[in-house]
């Protein structure tokens, strides 16, 4: 027996098996799609999907939204509808990283693993596609509508990371550069001219190239009609701490100081163009400056753009694109490649020079294949240029508009005292125009710069006829080329991207295509379509540059800045 009695209350029932049901809550999820695979598989599926299918099943849940967010995933999306690992247009080592910021991990995080591998997708998309948003800076004082015995006004733009440096060509006694930043209040620099009491004007702008000493500072030339050119030091993050370093004054005004239109700058060498195609090279090592060399062409004329970039701490290559003359009264482009070394020892001078062009006419007779060869390139001859873009790897040539009547093969330019950016007699001046090109297609002429290395047994460059991109309609005014983009600006402020290597085009703004038919009879502010026919008339160049998520154009005073990462 035992040895107390039985508890007099009832045994609980017998365990009873567990069912899914409502009335157990806690109980395991029936297996779905959703979690009954891992996100491994969840994700190899999804990387058979394209961009819009990725997007369209983050509204599916919140486990797909997560896992259709995976960097690794837009990663391999990227690289296969772009086929580079960054976005095209970076320049320089001044700015943010590819893609948007984002913060870096702690510990041993690289800069590889914090892209943000989607929103550089969709920049990239938004550039193909032409999508962007506007805003409007308008530069010192309103627009105004130039008479033909005025100089046209040009505005000078450079891009800096996130500063956009502006400056006017209009005559001032003190002429000014602008520094402008989303974040902070636009910040000028004085660059006067050491001659009390002269009106001069600013010419051209070159930014530093080289690697900064310091995270966020910069150096930045800039360029007067008396041949002086002054330097600055620009603080990136901090504009307002930005200063003057010193100024450098000729000996006396000449063709190879005054006017400069073109200049590059990587610190300690600076190479400037002239306007009657005097090319000099200035060493500023040393807290000063110091003309090294000059170089001159009798058959090389403006419109032009230069290259530099830095093989070696003491060896540079320049690539020159430019307009030459082809019998007997048209133009084509031809480049130069030319390599320049120095050292503490030595100054910096060139040491060998190549040049090639689109046009090579061989000695004596030919057969019927070169000749065949011969008219086809003769075809592409043109009656004036508007503009020659290089990157060192790609030339293209925008056609200009055609005279009334032929014009002569221009005599060797001299020095001149004007402050316009070309001479009278080069390919992108003229005086009468037919207004019926603002509405006629332009096409711009496509070129494979080929420039071997100079050990190879056949050093010779070559300048190959790509295609003609097609889709502008109306006057070229000018472009900007880098990293196989280009960008062109018409005269009507027609804005068109080309992605050279596919060959392909994309029109960003349409331009002013008319009259406006709902102005009133008192408003005083110039027709816009009159000021666009006004500046075809005087062959009148705008600016435009860009960088890997915006573009800045300009025509006149007024400034429009067009940015791709929304």
């Amino acid at each position: 027996m035992p040895k107390r009695p039985l508890s007099p209350v009832s045994l609980p029932p017998p365990k009873r098996v567990h069912t899914i049901s409502e009335e157990h809550p806690h109980a395991p999820p029936q297996p779905t799609f959703d979690n009954i695979l891992s996100d491994e598989i969840v994700l190899f599926v999804f990387s058979y999907l394209s961009q819009s299918d990725l997007c369209a099943v983050q509204r599916t849940n919140r486990n797909w939204a997560r896992l259709s967010l995976d960097n690794q995933l837009w990663k391999s999306l990227y690289i296969s509808e772009f086929g580079r690992t960054r976005l095209r247009g970076v320049r320089g080592f001044i700015g943010r990283g590819d893609g948007r910021e984002v913060k870096p991990l702690p510990g041993r995080a690289k800069s590889e693993n914090v892209k943000d591998w989607k929103w550089m997708f969709r920049i990239s998309s938004n550039w193909r596609t032409g999508r962007c948003s506007l805003e409007h800076f308008e530069l010192g004082g309103p627009p105004r509508l130039f008479s033909r015995t005025q100089a046209p006004e040009q505005t000078h733009l450079l891009l800096a990371g996130s500063v956009t440096v502006m400056a006017s060509s209009r005559p001032s006694t003190v002429p000014t550069v602008l520094l402008s930043t989303p974040t902070h209040e636009p910040h000028a620099l004085s660059c006067p001219s050491s001659r009390p009491s002269i009106t001069t004007h600013i010419t051209a702008l070159a930014l530093d190239q080289s690697p900064p000493a310091s995270g966020h500072h910069g150096k930045l030339v800039c360029f007067l009609s008396t041949g002086e050119f002054t330097l600055f030091s620009v603080d990136h993050q901090a504009p307002s701490s930005s200063a003057r370093m010193f100024t450098y004054q000729p000996t006396g005004r000449s063709s190879r100081t005054a006017p400069i239109v073109h200049a590059v700058y990587h610190h300690p060498l600076l190479v400037t163009l002239s306007q009657s195609f005097h090319l000099s090279l200035y060493d500023l090592s040393s807290e000063s400056v110091q003309h090294t060399q000059t170089l001159t062409s009798f058959t090389s004329y403006p419109p032009s753009s230069l290259v530099l970039s830095c093989q070696s701490p003491s060896t540079y290559k320049l690539v020159l694109a430019y307009a030459t003359p082809v019998y007997p009264s048209h133009w084509s482009v031809g480049a130069t490649e030319l390599m320049i070394s120095g050292s503490d020892d030595s100054r910096m001078t060139v040491t060998s020079t190549r040049t090639t062009r689109t046009i090579d006419i061989p000695q004596g007779w030919v057969d019927e294949n070169k000749m065949r060869a011969v008219r086809e390139q003769w075809g592409r001859k043109v009656a004036r240029v508007a503009d020659t873009q290089t990157d060192g790897k790609w030339v293209v040539l925008a056609p200009g508009q055609h005279l009334p009547s032929a014009t002569p093969v221009p005599e060797p330019p001299s020095g001149s005292e004007s402050g316009t950016s070309t001479p009278p007699s080069s390919p992108s001046s003229g005086t009468a125009f037919s207004s019926s090109s603002l509405h006629t297609a332009s096409g711009l002429q496509l070129y494979r710069l080929y420039l071997p290395s100079s050990s190879g047994s056949s050093s010779s460059p070559k300048l190959s006829y790509v295609r003609t991109l097609h889709g502008q309609i109306g006057p070229v005014s000018t472009l900007a080329l880098a990293d196989g983009r280009c960008v062109s600006l018409g005269m009507n402020g027609s804005i068109w991207v080309w992605d050279l290597e596919a060959g392909t085009g994309t029109e960003v703004s349409p331009g002013i295509i008319g009259p406006v038919d709902d102005r009133e009879d008192d408003d005083e502010e110039p027709d816009p379509y009159e000021a666009v026919k006004l500046r075809a008339a005087l062959g009148a160049r705008g600016s435009i540059v860009f960088d890997d998520r915006r573009i800045v154009s300009s025509h006149g005073s007024e400034v429009e800045v067009r940015r791709f990462d929304i």
